[in-house]
């Protein structure tokens, strides 16, 4: 059954639910542990399936002790229990002054697209999403919630949204690990305007914790294809600043820069094992689940 309303939402448009039908969430080497496969765990408590005894150590909740086998044999014994978890999935959205960057759609209609879709296969696939935006900061942070109802929030909360300030997603990154009680998979839609060191310093915590990240940097064909227009006033989205400067001068310099970054990130991505992929804005969004879905 759908996870989602009757309601008609910008981002999330019946022709995509359609086209979504065939897709099932399931990132390849999600998360060992908890979330290996459809997440059977060892978890202590109680659920569906009894598994084993294991003898007690301090600190281990008394109410797992077994008395009846207490009685039996003056030890202190707990009850361990296979089971399902549901798995996390944390979708960080990049929703600085850059992302307004260009049209039918900008970076933020692209990412936001894309963002949606996910929410949706999360839902749909029984799993828990939440959502937060941010520029140099965490604008909104939507906790972890796995019904039509949440879905509806995060789709009315994306529509809402506008592009903000300057990016700092290394202090975003930093600011929100505390927010995140359960590792689980986190998602970053982003055009990454900040310093690829700093990034994956920030991103170390996560990674140090067992979350799988995936990293989709968004970037529109005039970013990656510095056009001759001759002389243009180039405007900073993010400072206002303004510089006048003839295409064919730039062009080169341009060209390298960008190249050299996206080559840092994805050099420290390999090395973290952390996914990462250029994300086209003249691209179909649905293509990017390849990345992450069967």
């Amino acid at each position: 059954m759908s996870p989602v309303t009757h309601q008609r939402f910008q981002y999330l448009r019946p022709e995509d639910i359609r086209r979504l039908a065939g897709f099932e969430f399931a990132p390849k080497a999600v998360v060992e542990g908890y979330y290996a496969g459809r997440h059977v765990s060892r978890s202590r408590g109680s659920s569906v399936e009894f598994r084993d005894y294991r003898q007690y150590v301090p600190g281990d909740d008394l109410a797992l002790v077994d008395w009846r086998v207490y009685g039996r044999t003056d030890r202190f014994y707990l009850r361990t229990f296979d089971h399902e978890t549901s798995m996390d999935c944390h979708l960080f959205l990049d929703s600085s002054a850059s992302m307004g960057f260009g049209r039918d759609p900008s970076k933020l209609e692209y990412a936001s697209f894309f963002t949606a879709c996910l929410a949706y296969l999360v839902i749909r696939g029984g799993d828990r999403v939440s959502l937060q935006l941010f520029d140099r900061k965490i604008r909104t942070f939507i906790p972890p919630g796995s019904t039509g109802t949440h879905l509806n929030g995060i789709l009315n909360l994306l529509e809402r949204n506008r592009p903000g300030e300057r990016t700092s997603l290394a202090e975003a990154l930093r600011s929100s690990f505390p927010l995140l009680k359960r590792r689980g998979i986190l998602i970053v839609v982003s055009d990454f305007f900040d310093d690829p060191a700093a990034i994956f310093a920030a991103l170390g915590p996560y990674l140090h914790r067992g979350f799988k990240v995936f990293l989709f940097h968004v970037l529109t064909p005039a970013e990656l294809e510095l056009e001759g227009k001759g002389l243009v006033a180039f405007h900073d989205l993010e400072t206002g600043q303004r510089v006048i400067a003839h295409t064919d001068d730039v062009r080169d310099g341009y060209r390298l820069a960008l190249g050299r970054h996206m080559d840092a990130l994805r050099d420290l991505a390999t090395r973290r094992n952390v996914d990462y992929t250029i994300a086209r804005t003249d691209t179909h969004f649905h293509r990017l689940f390849e990345r992450l879905t069967k």
